[in-house]
């Protein structure tokens, strides 16, 4: 009889204040399998690292790699974090450093060649013989990995081949799937080949996981407040049984080393992007929610620079602080605008146009104090909109573009965000709008390259602290 001992994450989001706990939580379970003779695999299952961490963001996930290396993962997928956040030359190199295979099945390179990064599947075998086979799948994101030049399948169109070539060559079979808790359960009923799904993306706890026929389920949540274990009893190189549960991460009793740990992860990161300098500015820019917003105005104007638009779109909660007067650098951009959001542009024509301005007049008070989450946004209310080149007549309903009246059948642009595109509040974004997505730079990058423009690092400043 053979026990095996399956440790997994998911969704981490570089949450650098769990990893303390887990890796000691890992290091006493490895220890704890030793002794009673089970053998332990630990796996990721993706959205490991976030940009919204500043030792992420100046590390490019380095620092995240560097941490599973030390954990001794035995596999990991990728999820959109990785897979979207970063440019195309970046993720090809992310893993270059990496103790751990990556399995992905589902993401190409643009001649349709898996990437030097990735393994297709892989093969454990365990101490007596038995063969666990890994396949991994990440969401499938058809409108945006193409813009950063990756050729991303459905699963439809690729795990049926996976299941027929590995399943004969393996005792056990398991699917890292970062694609969702709706998915997955379709994946159990569609697919009983599969003798566990290990799952993500869409954030869900499954304390016990569930059980589909033969097929089980699980998943931890995210952010590192939970950590999935999974049992498995085999006999004869036949599972026998399996059970799941997961351990919520603060009740991990606390070191008094975590706190400095934790804050040094914080330090390490703000310091490194503290030495990159990026602009000189010769008055404070306020990033005020009410009244005036001169943040808002300007990164109005970078927008449409960015787009060659006239006219442009933001909303005043992305804005978290201040940019003071003098040098400015990465750090104080990144902790203004942490948010994983692209630009956007979007042609209407003016009557749809029009029909946006209505939604925007019609949300305004609503989104003012709005608890927005998820969609790479990183702060805590939606906030006023602002506007640039257009004006609205609330009394009379009239709009106006670039000082002239709408009309109906001519075309015109705005510089937006791709974060509206995914939120509810303004459909004829996604009903009606030729939306071009503009990819790889988030808001905060687009701005500091037109505030370099704009405003100069002086002669004699180099790239140093300020």
């Amino acid at each position: 009889m053979e026990q095996l001992h399956i440790i997994h994450t998911n969704d981490l989001h570089s949450h650098f204040e769990n990893f303390p706990r887990i890796a000691r939580y890992i290091k006493q379970q490895r220890l704890l399998d030793q002794q009673q003779q089970r053998q332990t695999f630990l796996f990721d299952i993706g959205d490991a690292s976030d940009r919204v961490h500043p030792l992420t963001e100046a590390t490019m996930a380095q620092a995240n790699i560097e941490w599973m290396n030390q954990q001794h993962y035995d596999a990991a997928t990728i999820g959109n974090s990785e897979g979207l956040y970063y440019n195309h030359s970046i993720l090809e190199h992310m893993y270059d450093h990496a103790n751990f295979p990556i399995i992905l099945d589902n993401l190409y390179e643009k001649n349709d060649n898996l990437p030097a990064f990735v393994q297709q599947s892989k093969i454990f075998t365990t101490k007596v013989g038995t063969k666990i086979g890994l396949l991994g799948l990440t969401a499938p994101y058809m409108l945006t990995y193409p813009l950063l030049d990756w050729n991303i399948k459905l699963v439809q169109y690729v795990l049926p081949a996976l299941i027929k070539k590995l399943r004969p060559r393996v005792d056990i079979l398991i699917l890292l799937s970062h694609l969702g808790i709706n998915t997955d359960r379709y994946l159990c009923q569609k697919y009983p080949q599969l003798d566990l799904i290990i799952g993500g993306h869409s954030h869900h706890l499954l304390p016990k996981g569930e059980l589909h026929a033969t097929t089980l389920l699980t998943a931890a949540q995210k952010y590192g407040h939970y950590i999935g274990n999974i049992y498995l009893t085999v006999n004869n190189h036949q599972v026998q049984s399996t059970t799941a549960h997961t351990i919520e991460t603060t009740t991990i009793p606390e070191q008094v080393e975590d706190k400095q740990i934790i804050a040094n992860y914080q330090n390490q990161g703000e310091n490194l992007l503290k030495s990159r300098l990026v602009a000189h500015l010769p008055y404070q820019l306020d990033a005020s929610s009410t009244g005036a917003h001169p943040a808002i105005n300007t990164a109005l104007k970078a927008i449409e620079w960015a787009t060659n638009t006239p006219a442009a779109m933001l909303s005043t909660g992305l804005f978290l602080t201040d940019l003071t007067a003098g040098v400015i650098t990465e750090n104080d951009l990144h902790q203004q605008l942490p948010h994983a959001i692209h630009l956007m542009k979007t042609t209407l024509s003016g009557r749809e146009f029009w029909r946006l301005m209505m939604e925007v007049t019609k949300n305004r008070n609503f989104l003012r104090n709005f608890p927005q989450k998820g969609m790479g946004f990183r702060g805590k209310i939606f906030g006023d909109l602002v506007l640039d080149g257009v004006v609205i007549n609330e009394a009379t309903r009239q709009v106006f573009y670039q000082g002239q009246e709408l009309i109906p059948d001519k075309e015109y642009s705005i510089a937006l965000l791709d974060h509206y595109l995914f939120i509810p509040f303004f459909p004829t974004l996604q009903i009606v709008g030729d939306n071009q997505l503009i990819y790889p730079d988030f808001l905060r990058t687009t701005f500091a390259k037109y505030l370099a423009l704009k405003y100069p690092l002086k002669a004699g400043e180099k790239n140093g602290s300020k």
